[in-house]
């Protein structure tokens, strides 16, 4: 499937520019509007898109939220009730089950008539209100018209229809549709999902990294595949420059130490690693050469084999120059790691946590969500 549209882009730097701007596109629709989060708490900011969207409704919008029966398990049973009451929709996807606990939705997507759509790593949750450095969790995201919207708001609707996860037969032909690449003039939308078979984020990622020259990465959760390191060690031992900002601060203890038991390699291959320190880290950006990657998918196994994510690929000069821009005041706000220190630093207990998060992670957890895969009934 293809696009001829050019897609125009604006950068969301922080909750406080992405919220507003995703409230005003709510309360401006007159057709239909499509809202897809993996977080939806039942907090201020959660009660502020609820009753936009209950306004776009009463006016005769067609409104249809989905959120991620785990990432959203706080909401109460009576929270989107006025919404339902007035025509609009609102489905979780995957509810809760111990044998398809690991399958997650975790795609963050708003389309509005078609016209604008946002996508990143925001949730919607007062944890992202702020500027990212002296308030709010430090995100990313982008405002974009034209070119890939029908495709975008195409994947919200093969998502919505099968909500509810329950027959193997169904999801299995709605995954062949899902797990695919959507090439557009200068762009690529990146629709992952788990279960057998290649991953187009993960296939686009590797063919990127291989004759790559010059890579910055933002991640708040950074577990990369063998291949995917291999990948960034050759690149900086040839000379390429790779420069990776990490989480100094995270909500997600046992990610940060998978994630710092791949330092010292990456060090020593030359690659230059920095923590984020003013705020915890969730932003996902990579810019590969002149190739920009923004969505929801971190670097991880679970973002790269088991959750259903969305990423769009774009190739584009004008785009990198700015994506190494917000790289670069990112990297401001950073400590770097330096190899000599961080190799004395390590006790033998930290070393073991270390590794054991990484087994969890790379190993355990993808595991688990093969066996809960092949459990789904049929």
């Amino acid at each position: 499937m293809s696009s001829s549209q050019v897609t125009t882009w604006k950068w969301l730097l922080c909750g406080d520019e992405a919220f507003p701007a995703m409230l005003a596109a709510i309360d401006a629709a007159s057709r239909f509007i499509s809202l897809e989060v993996y977080i939806f708490s039942d907090d201020e900011l959660g009660r502020r898109f609820r009753d936009a969207l209950l306004r776009a409704s009463q006016r005769g919008v067609t409104v249809r939220v989905l959120v991620d029966g785990v990432g959203s398990n706080n909401l109460p049973d009576d929270f989107w009730f006025s919404l339902k009451n007035a025509g609009g929709e609102a489905r979780v996807f995957n509810p809760i089950t111990l044998k398809r606990f690991g399958i997650r939705n975790h795609r963050k997507l708003l389309v509005c008539d078609e016209r604008v759509a946002f996508i990143g790593g925001f949730n919607i949750s007062h944890e992202y209100e702020g500027d990212g450095v002296n308030r709010g969790w430090r995100d990313l995201g982008l405002q974009l018209e034209g070119g890939m919207i029908g495709d975008l708001s195409a994947s919200f609707d093969q998502m919505f229809a099968l909500a509810d996860f329950r027959h193997k037969r169904l999801v299995r032909l709605w995954q062949a549709k899902h797990k695919k690449t959507v090439v557009a003039a200068n762009e690529h939308l990146l629709l992952g999902g788990p279960g057998r078979g290649w991953n187009p984020i993960r296939r686009a990622l590797n063919k990127d990294l291989a004759h790559a020259r010059r890579v910055q990465v933002i991640e708040a959760y950074f577990l990369p595949t063998w291949r995917i390191r291999r990948a960034l060690g050759r690149a900086a031992r040839k000379g390429g420059e790779v420069q990776l900002v990490l989480a100094g601060k995270t909500d997600v203890a046992l990610s940060q130490l998978a994630a710092r038991s791949l330092y010292q390699r990456l060090l020593k291959s030359g690659a230059q690693v920095s923590e984020y320190q003013p705020q915890i880290l969730h932003a996902k950006l990579l810019v590969i050469d002149d190739a920009v990657y923004v969505g929801s998918a971190n670097l991880d196994p679970r973002s790269l084999s088991i959750n259903y994510e969305l990423m769009i690929r774009f190739q584009n000069p004008q785009m990198a120059a700015e994506a190494r821009g917000i790289f670069a005041d990112t990297l401001a706000q950073s400590s770097s790691i330096d190899v000599a220190t961080w190799k004395h630093s390590r006790s033998f207990w930290t070393r073991l946590k270390e590794r054991f998060a990484y087994f969890v992670l790379a190993r355990i957890d993808p595991r688990v969500a093969r066996l809960q895969w092949k459990w789904l009934p049929e």
